[in-house]
């Protein structure tokens, strides 16, 4: 088997570096509750990272970064809308419950991520779930069935649920759980060092999605299969 593998290996590699991963990008399998199957609609610009999955009716826009071993599945909830410049951090979770929405000029969406927003690493972001332009999610935090008004900051481990609508500009402290929207109309705003945390972090990985580009090159297959390009 060692053997085999080997062989196979030389086989595929090429002269000059190789840059190898697998992702998946597919239409939604056809169930009871989700009877039509579609396939992502993904902005040529947008760069989806190695070990990713992006299945069903999801809408990424421009300059959009997903990075590795992120999870965005509208196999349930569906659709999914992913706005412009937004990035989708590694071991973020984007999944929704059936028949379940909100609603943006006048559609429904299982989620809806509006421009500029940042989900951190291990996020999860479950619809029905609005999220408005440039909200921070923090890492390992959870956003289910909320909606949450722009340039909020989510902390770290943070929990924003129970159909509370967060206004604009709201501070998530680490580890918060707001279930109630009391709990929602009592928080604050968002700290002047959090909102430059937040905006360091959009430039940063604004410059991801061209530059992961011109790594792998033009020569791709949809798995990801991709031949590097010499220094």
């Amino acid at each position: 088997m060692k053997d085999g593998f080997r062989t196979a290996v030389q086989y595929i590699k090429p002269q000059g570096p190789l840059n190898l991963f697998a992702r998946l990008i597919s239409p939604n399998p056809r169930t009871p509750y989700v009877p039509e199957s579609k396939y992502p609609s993904i902005d040529p610009t947008a760069f989806i990272g190695p070990f990713a999955s992006v299945i069903g009716d999801v809408t990424i826009g421009a300059n959009v970064f997903v990075a590795p071993t992120a999870s965005i599945r509208a196999d349930e909830g569906t659709p999914f809308w992913i706005g412009s410049r937004t990035n989708i951090q590694d071991g973020v979770i984007l999944h929704g419950l059936e028949e379940e929405y909100v609603t943006v000029n006048g559609k429904r969406y299982s989620i809806y991520i509006s421009g500029q927003v940042t989900c951190g690493h291990g996020a999860i972001v479950h619809g029905p779930c609005f999220l408005g332009e440039k909200v921070f999610v923090g890492f390992q935090s959870l956003v289910f069935g909320a909606e949450v008004g722009e340039g909020s900051f989510i902390s770290n481990h943070a929990v924003v649920t129970g159909g509370v609508r967060l206004a604009s500009n709201r501070f998530v402290p680490p580890g918060a759980v707001i279930d109630s929207q009391q709990k929602a109309d009592r928080l604050p705003e968002t700290p002047i060092d959090k909102k430059r945390f937040a905006k360091e972090v959009q430039r940063v990985n604004q410059a991801f999605p061209a530059s992961y580009h011109s790594l792998f090159g033009d020569q791709r297959c949809s798995c990801g299969l991709a031949m590097g390009r010499e220094p």
